[in-house]
């Protein structure tokens, strides 16, 4: 074979920076595809009339109060995101706000929004701080929101496998859950602690190897510069760890609220609290494991009527009350949209800067 046929695997890698991008967005559009097969076949299961009749039973009025308990959800988060902000930089209520509507508008919407949701959020308020500097703060809240999740779904779990029969193969699923997701925060806690500089450590060494050079001359730089900023917070603002919690806890029990809500208004009675906390327990974990899925498309159904199986809901009432969910998530998308459309955003642009900045 002729020396002009070798292909140079850093200088392939080089070229191709975005595989893995690419990789991600064909999952993801089987994973909606699948879901939207998942969600025909619960429309089918439960009947179309029964969902529709729920729908009209919950009614206009029942859904704006929904959208008011969301917007709660989104205040709690954006000023979160605030106390996150590392001096000397600093947002306000009114600059983050718009920034988490947007961003969970691009996580919804597109099935690499687990990419774009964060970096949406710091493009989103970058006339304010510079953009290295959102995107940690993005990370340093979402590491919050991370630890009171993983907290909510362990309590979720026991409660689950506690208080009622459940097939024994669910039952391992759950263990195994429990376990992974402790073991997740306990570690979280320690590479916090010490200062684990995983992400600019694994850059460098493709730097010195050769690997995606052009990429990560400077980008190698920016990551440690985004790790040092996370970890500089926890050592400066420990007073900032409790309300930042707080707020983070807030949103979950504001979930619990509006399924209650919802579940009140279909079955026309005082709904058990624990069975609330089950479904929403149940849909964060969804969208924990099925954030490719734009709008949690048929999982959301599937997680909901398992639960509803499980405590014995009317047979529909889990899905219908997904489906009334969707509906929320559909408003709240449009409204991030147009902010996007307003402030002359464009889809393109989250997409390339989701490739080139870390995760956050």
């Amino acid at each position: 074979m002729g020396k002009g046929n070798v292909v140079d695997p850093a200088t392939e890698l080089q070229h191709n920076p975005s595989n893995k991008i690419n990789r991600l967005k064909v999952l993801g559009i089987l994973l909606t595809a699948g879901g939207l097969i998942v969600f025909a076949y619960f429309v089918y299961a439960v009947g179309f009339d029964e969902i529709y009749e729920g729908v009209v039973r919950f009614g206009i009025a029942g859904f704006a109060v929904i959208l008011i308990l969301h917007l709660l959800r989104i205040y709690v988060r954006a000023f979160a995101w605030k106390l996150s902000v590392h001096d000397p930089y600093s947002l306000d209520i009114k600059d983050t706000m718009p920034a988490v509507v947007i961003g969970e508008a691009m996580s919804s919407t597109i099935p690499l929004g687990i990419l774009i949701s964060g970096t949406s959020k710091a493009i989103a308020v970058r006339n304010r701080i510079p953009l290295v500097a959102g995107l940690s703060s993005v990370a340093t809240e979402n590491l919050f929101y991370s630890l009171t999740t993983s907290i909510f779904l362990i309590a979720g779990g026991i409660t689950l496998l506690r208080g009622f029969a459940i097939d024994e193969s669910v039952v391992f699923t759950i263990n195994f859950l429990i376990v992974a997701v402790a073991i997740l925060v306990i570690l979280g806690f320690i590479m916090v602690i010490r200062q684990w500089h995983f992400a600019s450590e694994t850059c460098e060494w493709l730097y010195q190897r050769g690997f995606l050079t052009r990429l990560l001359e400077n980008g190698r730089l920016d990551v440690r510069l985004f790790e040092n900023l996370i970890y500089d917070f926890y050592r400066r603002y420990p007073r900032r760890f409790l309300p930042i919690c707080l707020f983070e806890m807030i949103y979950h029990f504001v979930g619990i609220a509006e399924v209650w809500f919802i579940l009140s208004r279909l079955t026309g009675a005082f709904p058990n609290p624990v069975h609330a906390f089950l479904l929403e327990s149940v849909s964060r974990l969804i969208a924990v494991l099925f954030k490719l899925v734009p709008f949690m498309m048929g999982v959301d159904e599937a997680g909901a009527q398992f639960v509803g199986h499980t405590v014995a809901l009317a047979a529909g009432v889990g899905v219908t009350l997904a489906i009334i969910r969707k509906g929320r998530i559909l408003f709240w998308t449009a409204v991030g949209i147009l902010l996007v459309i307003k402030r002359g955003f464009s889809l393109r642009e989250f997409s390339r800067s989701a490739e080139r900045q870390p995760p956050a």
